[in-house]
């Protein structure tokens, strides 16, 4: 099952990537059409509405988050987007998109967005002592993971679409 924020077509890497069916970019990225499906399928998964462990406001403030310390303009653009047809604390949104997290009054979100923003900025900080943080913070075991798989996918499709859009542009103006 495919879920789309609104307005979004199929393949979000390929939209926000600005690739059209035909392009040379396209074509190389339809090559390995089973990455392109898992990637996908993955973002599908992680943004699932009925996702256990951390609401969906909660998982579209991480991606927003990540996006905006990443740096990715056109995937801050995107999930921003999608909070905004979502309910979402205005304050909390406030706090992602102007990186001052530590200002969000909800210890639960403050110690999920901390702990993305040390993935994000320093990954070997990632240890022991800052996962305890999210426990302690009300998080269950099966929220941890699903925050750690929403990080290290966020990564992942901010390198894929970075990359595509540079082949985009390579290509388009050659």
């Amino acid at each position: 099952m495919t879920h789309t924020f609104e307005g979004e077509t199929t393949d979000l890497i390929d939209r926000l990537a600005g690739l059209t069916p035909g392009s040379a970019t396209h074509a190389l990225r339809q090559r390995r059409d089973k990455v392109a499906v898992a990637t996908q399928q993955s973002h599908d998964a992680l943004f699932d509405p009925a996702l256990e462990g951390l609401t969906l406001a909660e998982r579209l403030l991480v991606a927003c988050y990540a996006s905006r310390l990443t740096p990715s303009a056109t995937l801050f653009a995107h999930y921003r987007e999608a909070l905004e047809q979502h309910s979402v604390d205005a304050a909390a949104r406030a706090a992602v998109e102007t990186g001052a997290p530590d200002d969000i009054s909800d210890a639960r979100l403050r110690a999920i967005l901390t702990f993305t923003r040390t993935l994000i900025e320093n990954p070997v900080a990632g240890d022991q002592a800052a996962l305890q943080t999210l426990p302690a913070a009300g998080l269950t075991t099966p929220a941890v993971v699903v925050l750690a798989q929403l990080i290290a996918f966020l990564s992942y499709q901010t390198r894929v679409v970075a990359g595509l859009q540079a082949l985009h542009q390579l290509e388009t103006t050659t």
